[in-house]
């Protein structure tokens, strides 16, 4: 059936919402609105934050990320009035795909500086080179799943079923995921790698900052972007296996697994970057990590 025999022709006194709509449920009120919120809110935050330590780039990137989040929170609640809106249907579905990139996208940005600050030395790629492999991925990932969701609207405007659309955003999703677990798996390596240099110090090689050295705020920083990171990554997996499954499939219908895998995971990546700013860690826009993560 194609979305436009879906939403066009239905209201609630007309149609069956299980059977008429592709979600096959009404989406929660309470639960979207205060997802909403929640995010109004840490923007507002971030806002506040980046405008006092100055950190420039990574506050446009989680604003971005909010405002994307309140947008797709707001089609939901669109559908929530009529679950047959094909525009409610389509900005949330765009909206929330794409929206957790920004924060991906955030996250890259802190990493260099951390490796910087720790000790370029034992890092596998240069401080700078995280930010020049991270960022392109995660614009690579952005404009998949964007393109993908213009054609799906390009394509339930024309009372098509938006399978081509889907597949692009599932590649853009995909190729997220892979960029994540390659950012985890360098990031567990060069823990690795900082725990051995603490333990076994190498003669002639460059001091590392060790552990007891690191002031709170950083620890705390590196908590919370370690929280951010697996947050978007469950939320990336449960898109794929969602998506994958088609519009006809049973994880696409399960609500509360979509409020749980994606409103939750990433509203706890969105806080955990309020919560661990990096300008409380690492200072305000240029200054030198180094100086800032000691006690």
């Amino acid at each position: 059936m194609s979305t436009s025999a879906k939403y066009n022709d239905c209201q609630l006194n007309t149609c069956s919402v299980t059977a008429g709509t592709i979600y096959q449920y009404r989406p929660s009120l309470g639960a979207n609105a205060t997802l909403l919120i929640l995010f109004a809110l840490s923007l507002i935050v971030h806002v506040g934050q980046g405008w006092r330590w100055r950190t420039w780039a990574f506050t446009t990137a989680v604003v971005l990320g909010c405002i994307t989040e309140i947008i797709g929170y707001a089609g939901r609640l669109m559908l929530w009035h009529n679950p047959f809106s094909q525009n409610g249907f389509l900005m949330q579905i765009v909206a929330l795909t794409m929206a957790p990139a920004f924060f991906a996208a955030a996250v890259y940005l802190c990493i260099s500086r951390v490796v910087r600050g720790l000790g370029p030395e034992i890092s596998r790629l240069a401080p700078r080179a995280y930010m020049l492999i991270f960022i392109p991925c995660d614009v690579v990932s952005l404009s998949l799943q964007g393109a993908g969701g213009g054609i799906s609207s390009v394509q339930s405007q024309a009372g098509k079923t938006p399978t081509s659309g889907r597949d692009i955003m599932i590649a853009g999703l995909a190729f997220q995921v892979a960029t994540l677990a390659l950012f985890i798996a360098l990031c567990l390596e060069y823990l690795g790698r900082y725990r051995r240099a603490q333990r076994q110090p190498q003669p002639g090689s460059a001091a590392i900052t060790p552990p007891t050295a690191l002031a709170p705020p950083f620890h705390l920083f590196l908590a919370m972007l370690a929280l951010a990171t697996v947050c978007i990554f469950i939320r990336s997996v449960y898109r794929v296996v969602e998506l994958s499954g088609g519009w006809d499939g049973k994880l696409i219908h399960q609500q509360a697994e979509f409020i749980v895998l994606e409103g939750v995971m990433v509203i706890l990546a969105c806080a955990a970057l309020n919560v661990g700013h990096p300008g409380r860690a690492l200072g305000r826009g240029n200054a030198r990590p180094a100086e800032k993560i000691s006690a």
